[in-house]
């Protein structure tokens, strides 16, 4: 009758702890569908199937060689990096030791007394002993702990993904940002040169008595202000030198580059399908690994309510009994098994249970958030390249407009039937294209680094 009554207390301790034993998987409620916006509407350069620009190795995305150079060095070199990979190194440590807790630990333990009575001699006693401590795992709380543990050693893993791919696209777009700075320094240095000559040329109709000083101080202040944005974007373009060198992890330098002129970027944008981000994006990952996480610690705090069996041993030599005290020592083993029950715990572990499970909610949520960030990522990226492409026509076709204008408008200043203030306006408006298009253009490459970022690229 006793054995019955315990085989049917195991069985029901069994039964109803089944679901502590059961491993993380991905919750059926996660919907990525739709997360994309209108990506079919896009032109025919943005392709959407299962094909995934993401996973094309960054040398293929970025093929400027310099850049390549600048992006290897980072990778080689940058700080936030080196310290993902340590981190990484840590969460591998944590692993092992967790999956070593299923073994017995053992220890030595040697010790000696040195007693004397009155009246008598010293008594010396010794015990050269080994302790073995064992936890049986009956109820899966070291097994949660060691997929617990698994779960951040991934996660540091994908945290490292990400560090990686933030530092690719991060150099990639400081670099394009120098050469987009350089183009407009040239474009403005040109037309500094231009306003020059032309303040000369009015000084020279004003003694001629052909034009006002209103006319000169117009054209001397346009000269100016054109100066001024000159030394202003030089500024910029030493700045973004000096972010571009600390993300390098040396001192502020000059970086040797190309021009914006011989970049090549990918032809054809692929997103691939929302699925996809699941497993390609680091950020998305973490999260993920951050729900597993919560999950186990809600599995060990279940477990938590179900008896830990304990069994302990000492093996070794020893002369002394308690009793008496004999030479030489003899052998002597003992064994212990403990079993402890929770049974009242000043609501500790039902507050603890309760405390998991919020946190495996929220953990869920901030997953499914995540999804979604990530969808708004890739429809931004995907519809900014669309957008900097029809504004970058536009563009071109106003800069081809306007440099009409200036000829145009010189040839009529020759002929009399213009000022040479109409001169500078059609050139202040040809600036001011130019410097637009250099900018635009700049826009539809950072669109392109965008969606490779989006979509998790710059894995390992």
């Amino acid at each position: 009758m006793k054995k019955q009554l315990i085989y049917m207390v195991c069985a029901t301790a069994l039964l109803s702890s089944c679901h502590i034993y059961k491993a993380y998987d991905r919750p059926e409620t996660i919907e990525t569908t739709g997360i994309y916006r209108d990506p079919v509407s896009m032109t025919d350069t943005l392709v959407s199937d299962t094909t995934n620009m993401g996973n094309l190795p960054w040398q293929e995305v970025f093929r400027d060689p310099k850049l390549q150079a600048l992006i290897e060095e980072g990778l080689a070199n940058n700080v936030d990096l080196q310290a993902a990979i340590l981190r990484v190194e840590e969460a591998k440590v944590m692993l092992t030791s967790a999956r070593l807790a299923f073994l017995p630990s053992i220890n030595l333990a040697p010790q000696g007394t040195i007693t004397k009575m009155e009246n008598t001699g010293y008594v010396k006693a010794y015990t050269a002993a080994a302790a073995a401590s064992w936890e049986i795992d009956l109820f899966g709380k070291l097994l949660n702990a060691s997929r617990g543990q698994r779960a951040a050693y991934l996660q540091s893993q994908y945290s490292r993904q990400a560090v990686r791919s933030q530092l690719i696209c991060g150099i990639a777009n400081a670099y394009y940002a120098l050469l987009m700075l350089d183009r407009q320094v040239e474009i403005t240095a040109e037309t500094v040169g231009i306003y020059k000559e032309n303040v000369r040329v009015m000084e020279a109709m004003k003694i001629a008595g052909m034009t006002t000083e209103a006319a000169v101080t117009q054209m001397r202040a346009a000269y100016h202000q054109t100066e001024a944005s000159l030394i202003d974007l030089k500024r910029q373009v030493r700045e973004t030198e000096n972010s571009l060198s600390v993300l390098l992890a040396k001192a502020p330098q000059t970086i040797e580059r190309g021009t914006l002129d011989e970049q090549v970027m990918p032809e054809e944008l692929t997103a691939g399908v929302p699925l996809q981000l699941l497993e390609n994006r680091p950020d998305v990952k973490i999260a993920e690994m951050t729900l597993a996480s919560a999950y186990y610690t809600t599995n060990q705090a279940r477990a938590a309510f179900y008896p830990g069996i304990n069994i302990t041993a000492t093996a070794g030599w020893t002369n002394g009994s308690g009793i008496t005290v004999s030479n030489p020592g003899q052998f002597m083993f003992q064994a212990l098994g403990a079993l402890a029950q929770p049974i009242f715990n000043n609501g500790k572990l039902v507050a603890n249970l309760k405390v998991s499970k919020a946190e495996e909610k929220i953990a869920l949520m901030n997953y499914q958030q995540t999804i979604l960030a990530a969808g708004q990522e890739v429809s931004d990226a995907l519809h900014l390249y669309e957008a900097s492409n029809n504004k970058l026509m536009h563009d071109r076709s106003q800069v081809d407009q306007l440099a009409k204008t200036v000829d145009y408008t010189k040839d009529l200043f020759q002929s009399g039937q213009s000022t040479y203030l109409e001169i500078l306006s059609a050139q202040q408006g040809l600036l001011s294209a130019q410097l637009s298009e250099v900018a635009d253009n700049i826009q539809r490459i950072q669109a392109v680094i965008n969606l490779y970022s989006a979509i998790g690229g710059g894995r390992e």
